[in-house]
């Protein structure tokens, strides 16, 4: 392109037109079914294992032509995902199908997935390579035995409970309750309950505990035991996948992880609501009072639990170990931000949304640099900040007598859960303006969250 052209590009753009899409190549006449299958093969385990809308349409075209599928279209849906490539000169279009009908966290495929992507866009992988290679994938073993993914969760409790105040008692309390709620989720759901139910009981279960504590007269250190509970069941990886699916334009995807994001919270709410309710009813000193307040200071303590919450939820996630590390400095950072940013008189929801844009700054250019999935970054780093206390603080003061203090505090969490989620895509964009090149060979133009509409 001559400097003419730039400049002519250059000038529609600071004038809002758009610029001009590239010529369509003339399609062949081939269309080879493997490369079909690839596609949704790549692009259904690269969204059941937690990756965002926007990536796997990035990585389904990207492999789509690298194999050469002429005219390709694909369709990502939090459920489904549709290929069709289109031979013309008078010939049908060959179409596929997939459905999604499992979705389960394990970042350490992310890595996998988006190398073998990038291999293949740059011709470094013939088609049988590369199903090879998506096959040696999907049967490898995860980073870490099956027993500490479970034993992740009971230390992403007690880490939380630490952090809001607890001592070794509490941190071992909420140890033993996050892993009895697991354990009895998990029995559920071989019988084939529901997700919601899970939540609700494993919910449920921990708030049982506080309220033994509380019967065993230790009112206040409950609920640093059921917000310990609670850290470990909210909803942080669909959260950040929501928003980013919000913001790219993909709304069909964005609302339905809002509704999934929705009701985890709400049966997670349900399963502390019942075991408040009914503890207050039997006469348990269950008071607002005792409720922990954040921490004002950057005790030493403090900061390594909110690292060590990071940690074990990177654990619990399936990241890459190469990426530990990161996590938990990423949780150790968003925290001493936090209180920075509290310490001068700013609302919660706002410290959040600044100290999660800066983490997400550092976690989208760490990971660009490495050439990686941002999500094995961004999501575990914000586990410190996620309300498990207001959320608890809602439900006792709902069923204590302080229903508007208790919806009032209960909208707070949901809009904090949000800012975080909103943060770490802020940065992620802001990190995108500044790169040299975008998405794909076509450029950052391309980009279709990138086109403005102004609303209509």
């Amino acid at each position: 392109m001559g400097a003419g052209e730039r400049l002519r590009r250059t000038w529609q753009v600071l004038m809002d037109h758009t610029p001009p899409e590239p010529p369509e190549e003339e399609p062949g006449d081939i269309v080879d079914p493997r490369a079909v299958d690839l596609v949704l093969r790549v692009g259904e385990l690269l969204l059941a294992s937690g990756e965002t809308t926007e990536r796997v349409n990035e990585a389904m075209l990207g492999l789509a032509v690298a194999f050469e599928l002429p005219r390709c279209e694909v369709q990502v849906t939090l459920t489904s995902l549709l290929v069709s490539a289109h031979p013309g000169k008078g010939q049908p279009p060959v179409t596929g199908t997939r459905a999604i009908r499992r979705r389960t966290p394990a970042f350490w495929r992310l890595t996998a997935l988006h190398e073998l992507v990038q291999q293949a866009s740059i011709g470094m992988l013939e088609l049988d390579q590369a199903h090879a290679r998506l096959a040696r994938i999907k049967t490898a073993r995860p980073p870490y035995p099956a027993w500490l993914l479970v034993v992740s969760l009971g230390l992403i409790a007690a880490s939380g409970s630490v952090l809001t105040g607890g001592g070794p008692l509490v941190a071992g309390t909420a140890f033993i309750a996050t892993l009895l709620g697991d354990r009895a989720a998990a029995a559920l759901a071989r019988r084939g309950i529901a997700e919601f139910f899970q939540l609700t009981v494993a919910a449920a279960i921990g708030a049982g505990a506080a309220a033994i504590v509380v019967a065993m007269g230790n009112p206040g250190q409950a609920a640093t035991v059921v917000t310990g509970a609670i850290l470990a069941l909210l909803p942080g990886r669909p959260l950040v996948a929501s928003i980013q699916d919000g913001i790219t334009g993909d709304l069909v995807s964005a609302g339905a992880r809002v509704l999934e994001v929705f009701f985890m919270i709400a049966a997670i709410v349900s399963g502390l609501g019942a075991v408040v309710y009914l503890a207050v009813s039997l006469g348990a000193p269950i008071d607002v009072r005792h409720l922990p307040t954040p921490a004002a200071s950057l005790e030493p303590v403090a900061v390594l639990a909110a690292a060590g919450i990071s940690l074990t939820f990177a654990v619990s996630l399936a990241v890459p170990r190469d990426v530990l590390t990161a996590a938990a400095l990423g949780g150790g950072l968003i925290w001493v931000l936090y209180v920075l940013v509290r310490g001068w008189h700013v609302p919660s929801v706002l410290a959040a949304a600044v100290s999660a844009t800066v983490v997400g700054v550092l976690a989208n250019w760490l990971a660009r640099r490495h050439g990686q999935p941002v999500m094995p970054y961004v999501v575990p780093a914000i586990g410190p900040l996620l309300p498990g206390t207001a959320l608890y603080r809602g439900m006792v003061e709902l069923n204590t007598g302080s229903p508007e203090s208790g919806v009032l505090s209960l909208i707070g969490a949901v809009s904090v859960a949000l800012a975080l989620g909103a943060g770490v895509n802020l940065g992620g964009e802001l990190v995108r303006a500044f790169q040299h090149v975008g998405l794909t060979a076509s450029g950052r133009w391309a980009r279709p969250a990138a086109r403005r509409t102004r609303g209509f």
